[in-house]
């Protein structure tokens, strides 16, 4: 094997470097990480499994936002069934309001004229009082001498009758006058409880108003708590979309990665793999893996990096893969580093420890910690692992 000095490797640096990102730049794309057939299988069953799971999810929370738009058409139903009825009970109450003005007003004009009356009433009985004083303080003589000073026979006769008319009137308009004041004051107690009666329907009127913009009140605010859960509701169907259309995205990868490694199985079963003296190794390889060692087991201990190595090596000797080390490590969506572009900057800087050029000297002379491994990847529960060495697993 002819190996190049680890220090007059610049020329490769800048050409590695250049094929890097060639290679990186034609295979952007997702990851795939490789596992066997039954593996991925495996994989694709778990994977549809979940996406029956988030298809139930979908549907149970179709059904929770369907209850709930229709719990809130009902209550919207119910509220503008409150608004009629809140109308309605203004208009009531503003009637009743309207027929306790009047009946204020009436009763105003029933005390106005009660006073009137009880004015005229004191203004008679002044009157009484004052004829029936000076008839006490007079006593007959008075009617005696109107009587002697007629000038004749009928002359006494009207003055008498006058004096008889006169007393006569005034028992006639105090009568009248108690009998108006007697009227007005029932009048007035009448009114008085119909007023009562108004307040009292005013009084349900405007609890009734209350109680129902209360139910008003309510209502919207229920209708407000229905519109957050279904606004909730919508947020969690479209993550669940979301997750939904993941998990198809992950199926059809898993599909498509199933597909190509039943072709790499076939086509291993069907090839013979070479022995390590068999392989021409070129100048920079030693460079490149170590580097790749670096890249994806730097902070592994020496056996998980000589194994990294060893499954690229394993991948050169099987007939499923290319016969090279650039060809395996940049085969496409292989290796992590390399379509995410660490492994170019590793290389044009030369990032690899001395355990990692140890680790690819040991790969190289067909050394290897997980016997025929091809594949290795951080721990998922849908792969079994033959090997299991620091943060890695190998299969």
């Amino acid at each position: 094997m002819n190996f190049a000095s680890r220090h007059g490797k610049t020329a490769y640096r800048i050409a590695a470097l250049a094929a890097a990102l060639i290679v990186l730049s034609a295979t952007a794309g997702p990851v795939v990480i490789s596992a066997d057939s039954k593996q991925t299988q495996q994989a694709i069953d778990n994977a549809n499994e979940q996406k029956g799971q988030t298809e139930n999810a979908i549907d149970e929370n179709q059904g929770t936002i369907d209850s709930l738009n229709q719990q809130q058409d009902s209550l919207e139903g119910q509220l503008g069934n409150l608004n009629t009825q809140l109308t309605q009970v203004s208009v009531n109450l503003a009637g009743i309001e309207k027929q306790v003005s009047d009946k204020n007003d009436e009763i105003s004009t029933t005390s106005a004229e009660l006073d009137d009356a009880t004015a005229r009433a004191d203004e008679q009985y002044a009157s009484m009082k004052k004829r029936i004083q000076f008839m006490y303080e007079c006593g007959d003589s008075y009617f005696l001498e109107t009587l002697l000073k007629s000038g004749s026979f009928s002359e006494m006769l009207n003055r008498a009758d006058y004096i008889s008319e006169i007393s006569a009137y005034d028992r006639k308009m105090l009568s009248q006058y108690k009998n108006t004041m007697k009227k007005v004051e029932e009048k007035k107690t009448s009114l008085e409880s119909e007023k009562q009666e108004l307040e009292d329907l005013k009084a349900q009127a405007e609890e009734e108003q209350s109680k129902v913009s209360g139910l008003i009140s309510q209502t919207s605010s229920s209708i407000n708590a229905y519109s957050d859960q279904i606004g909730n509701a919508e947020a969690n169907a479209d993550a669940l979309q979301d997750q939904l259309d993941q998990q198809n995205s992950q199926i059809d990868a898993l599909e498509k990665q199933l597909a190509e490694e039943k072709r790499l199985e076939s086509l291993s079963a069907q090839s013979v793999w070479r022995n390590i003296s068999d392989v021409t190794f070129q100048d920079g390889d030693r460079y490149l893996l170590a580097n790749l060692i670096y890249c994806e087991a730097g902070n592994q201990p020496y056996e998980g990096q000589v194994a990294v190595g060893a499954v690229v090596i394993n991948r050169v000797l099987s007939g499923a893969f290319p016969d090279t080390i650039v060809g395996v490590i940049y085969q496409s969506w292989q290796f992590e580093p390399v379509s995410t572009g660490r492994l170019a900057l590793a290389l044009a800087r030369d990032d690899a420890t001395d355990a990692c050029y140890q680790a690819a000297d040991a790969a190289m002379a067909g050394q290897t910690t997980v016997s025929d491994c091809i594949f290795f990847r951080t721990p998922i529960p849908q792969v079994t692992p033959r090997y299991t060495i620091g943060g890695h697993i190998f299969y």
